[in-house]
């Protein structure tokens, strides 16, 4: 059974609302708590975020049974991990020792002998990779309506400034080569193995399994060593490396093809192991032939045959023209931000290019708001785009792609293009912003989690901004004060 939040209170705890956030802190976790405390006690807000995790996560579940993290916790829990780009042991560490974070939490602080209110790894964990990614944008549209609404006060007939890039977050993968691509799927074939050797004495034949393993993992390394090294007579040494390589390989996929039917299949682990087999060794065939079309016939292979990973399979090859890095292993992101430097807008990109998905994002940021002027880089100039959004937004900054007429070059040397222009460069310090939120890096699991991942970083970056503002704003009233005071004595 899940509930909003019911704090028992008791001697050294005090309610979330009188939680006390310190303004000479300015670090992003105290910048992050502020903002939370205040959606928190503001009702309006508050319920909106209530609702939209009942509405998600607690659908069609019993309202009985031994009460769980309530989905308070769950919300600040992940905001925290993304704003601080932390581990879940580094998290489960802050939940239990941070005073502010725990007296927002309901936690409270220490409190002299009474029970200790604990939150365990494992419970932190279930719990927060459980948010979804269409909860997590339905989240981030509240928190920037709230942003505009309650704390930087903007009219509600008053237009926004937008800009627009793209950047990529990167998988947790090693870089890709076919050969060490085809070990990885070997390994993980003997993995699967030795599951069943160590569970049924029964099974034969695989006595040697760790000299498998050990002559694989030898020769993977014999032909990259070949492969990245020069001098005289190279090729002979690559083609002979690659041969015993490939040798060895199918012969481990012959045992394996063999062995494969006659496994035991008595539980749900068995079950699971014969999949995680039945994954692995289509993968070993696969590398196995790109290996030797690549080395020993000197083809070329083509961009859409190549696997990138075999464990985070929606992995992409991304080259955005960067000298360093000049290939990054992810998916690009696309965001929109605004004149308060709030993300209204994301996408994940799925093979496509800035100008590909610039319609369909044009599409939803037009719905809900009113936009005066939308930059973007050159990676979005298309005709048909400038066109379209020209009909809808008064001032479309979209530098040409290549040669440009008179009158573009008219435009573009305009005082209010440059002017704009000049200001796009706004969206590369949210970018940054953002790869300190987390989103360099994906740590996750599965495209789910790598989705789920980016719209908590979203969320996370849009609150940390928000508080920020907050906490500026109680700064500048002590600092008033302060100043009264001396004036008067």
């Amino acid at each position: 059974m899940r509930k909003r939040f019911e704090q028992q209170l008791s001697i050294g705890i005090l309610p979330i609302e009188q939680t006390e956030i310190s303004v000479k802190l300015k670090d992003p976790l105290t910048e992050l708590l502020a903002a939370l405390l205040k959606v928190y006690i503001t009702p309006e807000y508050n319920d909106k975020i209530f609702s939209l995790l009942e509405d998600s996560i607690m659908k069609n579940k019993q309202q009985t049974g031994r009460p769980g993290m309530s989905l308070w916790q769950m919300f600040v829990l992940g905001q925290v991990r993304l704003c601080e780009n932390i581990s879940y042991a580094k998290l489960h560490a802050l939940a239990n020792n941070h005073l502010t974070l725990r007296c927002l939490l309901g936690a409270g602080a220490e409190n002299g002998g009474f029970t200790r209110i604990e939150f365990e790894y494992q419970n932190i964990y279930d719990n927060v990779s459980g948010l979804g990614d269409e909860l997590l944008k339905e989240l981030n549209e509240v928190i920037v309506e709230f942003g505009h609404k309650k704390i930087f006060k903007k009219k509600e007939k008053a237009a926004l400034l937008l800009k627009s890039d793209s950047f990529v977050v990167e998988s947790d993968v090693h870089f890709p080569t076919d050969y060490n691509l085809l070990w990885d799927s070997a390994r993980k074939c003997l993995d699967a193995v030795s599951k069943f050797t160590k569970k049924y004495e029964s099974i034969s034949g695989w006595r040697k399994l760790s000299d498998w393993r050990r002559n694989l993992k030898g020769l993977s390394r014999e032909l990259g060593k070949a492969s990245s090294s020069g001098g005289k007579g190279k090729d002979k040494r690559l083609r002979y490396a690659t041969k015993k390589y490939l040798t060895k390989a199918e012969a481990l996929l012959k045992k394996l093809e063999k062995t494969l039917p006659d496994l035991p299949v008595e539980d749900i682990e068995d079950i699971a192991t014969i999949y995680m087999l039945e994954y692995f060794i289509p993968l070993m065939t696969k590398h196995i032939d790109l290996i030797d079309r690549r080395l020993l016939q000197d083809e070329t292979i083509p961009h859409e045959e190549k696997l990138f990973s075999i464990f985070e399979t929606y992995t992409e090859w991304v080259k955005k023209g960067k000298r360093r890095p000049n290939v990054e292993l992810g998916k690009k992101l696309n965001i929109t931000t605004d004149q308060y430097n709030l993300i209204i807008d994301y996408q994940i990109m799925d093979e496509e290019q800035d100008r590909e998905i610039l319609l369909e994002v044009a599409s939803r940021v037009l719905e809900k708001y009113k936009v005066d002027v939308w930059s973007f880089d050159k990676g979005y100039w298309n005709k048909d785009n400038k066109q379209i959004l020209g009909l809808y937004v008064p001032n479309v900054i979209m530098p040409k792609l290549g040669r440009r007429n008179k009158q573009e070059e008219k435009e573009e040397k305009s005082r209010k293009f440059k002017k704009y222009k000049n200001l796009h460069s706004t969206v590369e310090s949210n970018i940054n912003e953002l790869e300190h939120r987390g989103l360099d890096r994906c740590p996750d699991k599965g495209i789910t989690h790598y989705s789920s991942y980016i719209g908590m970083g979203v969320c996370a970056y849009n609150l940390k901004k928000i508080g920020k503002f907050i906490l500026d704003i109680e700064r500048e009233k002590i600092k008033l004060k302060k100043q009264r005071l001396k004036k008067a004595a």
